[in-house]
């Protein structure tokens, strides 16, 4: 009962605010070369960094104007997914760049107790075909969920670097790539059983319920 009464926010929401905003750009450019990429053949893939979408001039605008100049990535998440499944947050900000309509399931850092999270204070909000939003570092977020059952695609840019593997294991037990912290609904199994820390307890919301 409680995934079919959660309420779907769009971005010009003010609900939105506290986590992230949506940023004037023309993304045409960019959005035309990810939509060439192939679907995977099931669930969703990332790549933080792709060589295809970092030759677009857009790739100057991101680092002068949304990171003061820092080197920047620009990697695509797409494919198939409906659930929450997990929070990441980085000590960043992280654009996302929409190629088709999809959902995000939001959180914010303050909101957890200690390395714990109530999946309850999730809110969801549409990102649109074309639109791009900054999502704050302050910000949990995870993989994008689709919208009415079609695939996803996500531009993500974010500091290069972001999203690797670590050098060297960490004594942070949520660290788990580079500026990756991660914490796994506990009923996933697939990310716990790869080391991601259960730390989501409630609802595994899938927007499917919605």
């Amino acid at each position: 009962m409680a995934q079919q009464i959660m309420k779907i926010y769009r971005t010009s929401d003010p609900e939105f605010a506290p986590y992230g905003k949506k940023l004037d750009l023309n993304c045409d450019a960019i959005l035309e070369k990810a939509r060439k990429i192939p679907m995977p053949e099931s669930g969703a893939s990332y790549e933080p960094s792709r060589a295809d979408l970092e030759s677009d001039d857009l790739m100057q605008i991101f680092q002068n104007r949304i990171y003061g100049e820092m080197p920047i990535q620009i990697g695509y998440c797409w494919g198939r997914n409906d659930r929450l499944n997990a929070l990441e947050w980085h000590k960043s900000s992280e654009i996302n760049i929409a190629t088709e309509d999809f959902y995000l399931m939001l959180g914010k850092i303050d909101e957890m107790n200690g390395s714990e999270y109530d999946s309850s204070l999730v809110k969801t909000f549409l990102v649109e075909k074309g639109e791009a939003v900054e999502v704050y570092a302050t910000t949990l977020h995870f993989c994008p969920c689709v919208k009415d059952g079609r695939e996803f695609g996500c531009i993500v840019v974010l500091p290069k670097g972001t999203n690797v593997p670590l050098e060297k294991k960490s004594d942070d037990p949520l660290l788990f790539r580079k500026n990756k912290w991660l914490i796994a609904h506990e009923a996933n199994e697939g990310l716990v059983a790869r080391g991601v820390y259960p730390g989501i307890h409630g609802v595994n919301y899938s927007i499917m319920d919605f």
